[in-house]
């Protein structure tokens, strides 16, 4: 059992043996449980809202490129296309939810 200090600012160390085994390294972030034993510390991933907005959009790209279109010179220009499912993501988002 590794024993650890608390310092200024409620900061702890990590003991080496700790990290290691968990593999943590600086900058990683911990999730912080209180259990009946005292408190549970688990490695989580966090994902930065920009990159998962980026990411979000290239998976539409990829799946849009696979659409083939039945009757070409039907549709609007991309941006006016864009513009019109951004549209329906806020319509979509301003419904009351109902409940159950």
């Amino acid at each position: 059992m590794s024993l650890m200090r608390v310092r200024a600012a409620a900061q702890l160390t990590l003991p080496a043996d700790v990290r290691k085994a968990l593999k943590i390294k600086e900058g990683d972030y911990l999730e912080a449980k209180i259990i009946d034993e005292g408190v549970l510390l688990k490695p989580v991933s966090v994902v930065a809202r920009t990159h998962r907005r980026r990411e979000a959009w290239k998976r539409i790209e990829e799946v849009t490129s696979r659409v083939k279109d039945r009757k070409p010179g039907m549709h609007k220009s991309v941006q006016k296309e864009e513009e019109w499912i951004a549209d329906q993501v806020v319509k979509s988002r301003r419904r009351p939810r109902k409940h159950a």
